[in-house]
């Protein structure tokens, strides 16, 4: 309920700003409507009495952008906004590839990879074992059928862990790249305990 109650707040207050967006684009000082959310309140002040800002919102589109295209969402951040490469969390080894990730759902399971990047496109076959970016709600109905899970966001505490707990299947969440580095097909073997996801190429 707070998180609903806090949504509504926040759809009341896109509305109104929208208004003032709008009202800024008419006067020439914005491009469009939609840029008033990427000013703060100080500076949509600013806009309104007369001040140009176009600039400034032509560079925060542009780092929007950007991030709109990250295929990877990194788990830590430093205080400069990079993200930490000490302590790689995969490698390849001449029998095969060898991924370590965060334990989030005991068990082993060995099976053919389907990876996964939209769930409404999906066509999972029972005791396969689901390769996917992150999951949330809409991904459920695929767990049905998943013999396992490999996660490339989240921790033990994230949706795709908790369902795959509830519905008994081997998971490691937070693994780099899985979606690049695992293909459909590939049969791998998840140590839900352990953390690890192994495939032997001359097994695939």
């Amino acid at each position: 309920m707070p998180k609903f109650c806090i949504i509504l707040l926040m759809a009341r207050a896109r509305e109104l700003l929208w208004t003032v967006g709008a009202e800024l684009a008419e006067a020439g000082r914005l491009q469009g409507a939609g840029d008033i959310f990427f000013l703060s309140v100080p500076e949509a002040w600013a806009a309104l009495a007369g001040e140009d800002l176009r600039p400034l919102i032509l560079a925060r589109r542009a780092v929007y952008e950007q991030e709109l295209g990250r295929r990877h969402v990194p788990r830590l951040l430093l205080s400069d906004g990079t993200e930490p490469t000490a302590g790689t969390h995969h490698a390849t080894g001449e029998d095969g590839v060898s991924l370590r990730g965060t334990p989030a759902s005991g068990g082993v399971v060995t099976q053919k990879a389907r990876v996964i990047l939209d769930p409404g496109e999906a066509g999972l076959e029972p005791g396969e074992i689901l390769v996917a970016p992150s999951t949330d709600p809409g991904w459920t109905p695929l767990f049905l059928t998943a013999g396992g899970l490999v996660m490339e966001m989240g921790g033990p505490m994230s949706h795709g862990a908790i369902v795959a707990r509830e519905y008994g299947i081997p998971a490691v969440v937070g693994v780099p790249d899985a979606t690049e580095l695992i293909e459909t097909g590939q049969r791998i073997t998840v140590d839900g305990s352990s953390g690890e996801v192994t495939s032997d190429l001359e097994g695939s």
